[in-house]
């Protein structure tokens, strides 16, 4: 059966060029184009599409109040169409905590260069979206691990994401205590999104946390993120562990690279690291958590029922490169079980 497509945006531009690059694939329907939310409704109610395109800034009722009331009375996978601005950016960033599955930015109408390049990105995240687990928004609550002293500063944490990951990376940081060992993450996201979803972060944790600008030195209690545009690396100084950004080509497909801030990881932290593959889709890090273990590390993989699309880590887990394949429920307790095992947490 086709994937069932219904595209809402306020530009009949946009609903024009969407659905021609819709109704060009062969796998793919075109129920419905809707100007405004009200129209959507009415739509998602008739032809209960399999996937929705949705225009966040539109008359009346915006994409994240229809997103909002939909997901409750409807849940449907939701691809958003952003723009790339820090407005933009927090709006979307609040979309996928509604439970949007992923976005894309704006096509630039006019701009023939990139135009089949969006073509590809966008039905291949339609496609996505359609066979994706929608996930369910979740509360705050208290860590077993907050009363824990974590001695040392040779531990590091290292965790990598894709499609899903910014609530699955939202929910392991948020029950990590103020005194946790230095993570260092890389989730896929264009530029200006990372410094605005380090920030959102930063404001949920009681860990610190902040996009990388290379050359810090690791600390207790700080989680870094790779900037849009640059692979993150953790390199050796003396007894110290440090970040370095690399303007590089692509690896595994992406930049920043899971793959390449394991493969750091491997070489310079060996078995003081910490591997967490969550969700997404494709392969990248998968090579990665592999090259850790073997060097020693403890590794994780969010399991496939809690993973919105669970791409990346089931090829990990092909491989045999998780040492636990965990909920995400249970996965920064987990994390924590280990580092208090191996004597580098002490209750207080």
């Amino acid at each position: 059966m086709p994937i069932k497509v219904l595209v809402v945006d306020d530009s009949a531009l946009i609903r024009q060029l969407l659905s021609e690059i819709i109704n060009n694939e062969a796998d793919m329907l075109l129920v419905g184009a809707a100007p405004d939310a009200f129209v959507a409704k009415k739509m998602v109610q008739e032809f209960k599409p399999n996937v929705i395109t949705l225009d966040i800034e539109m008359p009346k009722v915006d994409g994240l109040r229809f997103l909002e009331v939909m997901m409750k009375a409807c849940p449907t996978p939701v691809v958003m169409v952003s723009t790339l601005t820090e407005k933009g950016a927090d709006a979307t960033l609040r979309s996928l905590e509604l439970g949007a599955v992923d976005f894309v930015p704006k096509p630039k109408l006019g701009v023939a260069k990139g135009m089949e390049e969006y073509r590809s990105v966008i039905t291949e995240k339609i496609r996505m979206a359609a066979h994706s687990t929608l996930s369910v928004p979740t509360q705050s609550r208290a860590s077993q691990h907050a009363a824990m002293r974590y001695t040392g500063s040779e531990k590091v944490i290292g965790m990598g994401a894709s499609t899903g990951g910014t609530e699955a990376i939202k929910d392991v940081l948020m029950h990590f205590p103020k005194n946790a060992p230095a993570t260092v993450i890389t989730q896929h996201m264009p530029p200006g999104f990372t410094t605005t979803y380090a920030r959102r972060l930063n404001s949920l944790c009681e860990i610190e946390v902040s996009e990388a600008r290379g050359g810090e030195r690791l600390l207790p209690g700080h989680a870094y993120l790779a900037p849009g545009d640059k692979h993150l690396v953790v390199e050796c100084s003396g007894a110290d562990y440090r970040i370095a950004l690399s303007d590089g080509p692509r690896e595994s497909g992406h930049k920043p690279s899971v793959d390449v801030l394991f493969n750091s990881l491997a070489a310079n932290a060996g078995a003081n690291a910490v591997g967490v593959l969550l969700t997404g889709m494709g392969r990248d890090g998968a090579n990665g958590l592999l090259q850790m273990k073997q060097q020693g590390a403890t590794t994780f993989c969010q399991d496939e029922k809690s993973c919105v699309v669970f791409g990346m880590p089931k090829v990990a887990i092909e491989l045999n490169a998780a040492s636990y394949v965990t909920p995400l429920a249970s996965l920064a307790d987990a994390i924590l079980d280990t580092l208090e095992s191996i004597g580098v947490g002490t209750r207080l």
